[in-house]
């Protein structure tokens, strides 16, 4: 791969980053109007699936007729149903903080699916990562008197979500040679399907509302919502098939710098030293990844 390529896959990722990143306003906003996560997840990916389908119909055969693919609807769908739920009831950056405990994952799944040596470079950086994000969660869990384990539902599902989003990014690589189409319709699917049958089981027990009536209040955020998962998650298709897991582990790690400003920005939390801190080691492990 030459250089121009690498970092054009390395920007796709940090695109998707941002997008995720980013994507607890939407999903606060609409859960505002009454539409909880799992539902406006359902709905997001139900849109973006249309769209795939208008774009490449084919694309269903070649799902249907690909047993390794429906593991990617698995991942994809444990990501968005677990991830969406948290940030819209949970603490964004202690949240994303969890999620990105993945390097880790990413590592060993890639040791497994994909026969990567674990290197010690490689290693460094995911180390590099987490001391970031064991410094920035160290002072909540010191106030508490708890180590930094999930303690909540939100805590929970974001480290679920990132238990996916590594199996998720391991098979993107596995599966590169398959139709792009065929392997956005399988993230997509599994995007609506999951959110969908969590949201039915959650209405059924009581847990999850049912969608409010008057969808013209939240139907155009949920399109809006829809797009913008779209791109990010094509450009991550893009980064994923093309680079390491582990490099693709810690690139995404830029996600807890876009939550963490934009939750600052809009009055959500607080600078502290320890967040500066972590900040800068996370930093540095993408940086590092970058150069390979």
């Amino acid at each position: 791969m030459t250089d121009a390529a690498r970092w054009a896959a390395v920007a796709a990722l940090a695109f998707n980053a941002f997008a995720w990143g980013v994507s607890w306003w939407p999903l606060r906003r609409l859960e505002a109007l009454g539409l909880h996560p799992l539902w406006a997840t359902a709905w997001v990916y139900a849109l973006a699936l249309a769209a795939i389908t208008l774009w490449r119909p084919a694309a269903w055969g070649q799902l249907l007729r690909t047993r390794s693919l429906w593991w990617l609807v698995l991942a994809s769908g444990t990501t968005n149903a677990a991830f969406n739920w948290a940030v819209t009831i949970g603490d964004v950056v202690r949240v994303v903080l969890l999620f990105y405990l993945m390097p880790l994952w990413a590592l060993l799944l890639a040791r497994v699916l994909l026969g990567e040596r674990l290197t010690a470079a490689a290693l460094g950086r995911a180390a590099l990562a987490l001391a970031g994000a064991a410094v920035v969660l160290w002072p909540d869990a010191d106030a508490t008197g708890r180590w930094p384990l999930p303690h909540t539902l939100a805590d929970a599902l974001g480290l679920l979500g990132g238990l996916g989003f590594a199996l998720n990014n391991v098979l993107l690589r596995r599966e590169a040679h398959r139709p792009e189409a065929a392997r956005a319709l399988a993230m997509f699917g599994g995007g609506m399907l999951l959110a969908l049958v969590l949201a039915l089981a959650g209405q059924h027990t009581g847990v999850v509302p049912p969608p409010p009536a008057g969808a013209g209040a939240w139907l155009p955020g949920v399109a809006a919502l829809a797009l913008w998962f779209l791109l990010g998650n094509l450009a991550l298709q893009h980064g994923a098939a093309r680079l390491p897991a582990g490099v693709t582990a810690v690139v995404m790690v830029t996600e807890v710098l876009f939550a963490t400003a934009s939750a600052l920005a809009l009055g959500a939390g607080t600078m502290t030293p320890a967040l500066a801190a972590g900040a800068a080691l996370i930093v540095a492990a993408a940086l590092l990844a970058t150069r390979g």
